[in-house]
């Protein structure tokens, strides 16, 4: 049976998920590309078999328990996972005054409830072979609160302290975990699309973020020996201050 891989938080051909799921297809995984749009996914595993690599596409909404236990078992009936990733939570601006209740729930349902039920998912079906990797995608929220991202910094910071617990609960399972701290815009299709002008001018300063290069780390950790193991991987650009 061949490995396989998850990418759960997948949107946009040139978006983070995507080219998660590309690099994952560069290591001989078969990768199982799952978000909320089946055109989108479709997309991105097309793209991954016309370059040789092996990709299923799966639509997953990551705070339903049962189709997170679903994406797992179908994964898992064509090969034993290897790498799991959990990149789901777009960021949710608002100030706390006048938020309305629900918008703060459903930001903690994607960005950390939803990483919750893929995580149990990784124990249970990574652990009795004592081998695998599971990541996170933080942000800069994961580490400080800031006016107008109350509920992403709660949530961030949820998912965070949520993944340093399930690496010491797996780690002497075998299982490796990992938080990735992206700290800044990513030139993806996403920013540009939604603020213009506000990517333009971070991309003229230099201060948007390469998605191959952020990806390039994802690979870095799972390629890590369980001897020598990092949780934790921030990356920026030269330009943005911190």
């Amino acid at each position: 049976m061949v490995a396989t891989a998850i990418v759960a938080g997948v949107g946009p051909h040139r978006g983070l998920g995507a080219v998660l799921s590309r690099k994952a297809a560069g290591e001989e995984l078969h990768v199982f590309v799952a978000g909320r749009t089946l055109e989108k996914l479709e997309a991105v595993a097309q793209a991954i078999r016309a370059e040789g690599g092996a990709a299923t596409a799966i639509v997953c909404d990551v705070t339903d328990e049962a189709q997170v236990i679903d994406l797992w078992n179908c994964a898992e009936k064509t090969g034993p996972v290897a790498l799991a990733i959990y990149n789901a939570g777009n960021n949710m601006p608002g100030k706390v005054s006048g938020m309305a209740a629900d918008y703060f729930e459903r930001c903690w349902r994607v960005c950390t409830y939803g990483a919750f039920l893929f995580a149990r998912e990784a124990s249970d079906h990574m652990a009795p072979r004592g081998e695998g990797t599971l990541l996170f995608t933080g942000a800069s929220s994961s580490m400080r609160g800031k006016e107008g991202f109350a509920a992403f910094s709660a949530a961030k910071g949820g998912l965070r302290t949520f993944a340093q617990s399930a690496a010491k609960e797996f780690g002497p399972l075998g299982l490796h975990v990992g938080h990735v701290v992206i700290d800044g815009g990513i030139a993806g299709e996403k920013l540009h699309t939604m603020v213009p002008q506000y990517a333009a001018q971070r991309e003229q300063e230099g201060r948007l973020i390469d998605l191959d290069g952020i990806a390039d780390i994802y690979i870095q950790l799972h390629r890590q020996k369980r001897s020598a193991w990092s949780f934790e991987i921030d990356v920026r650009t030269h330009a943005e201050p911190w």
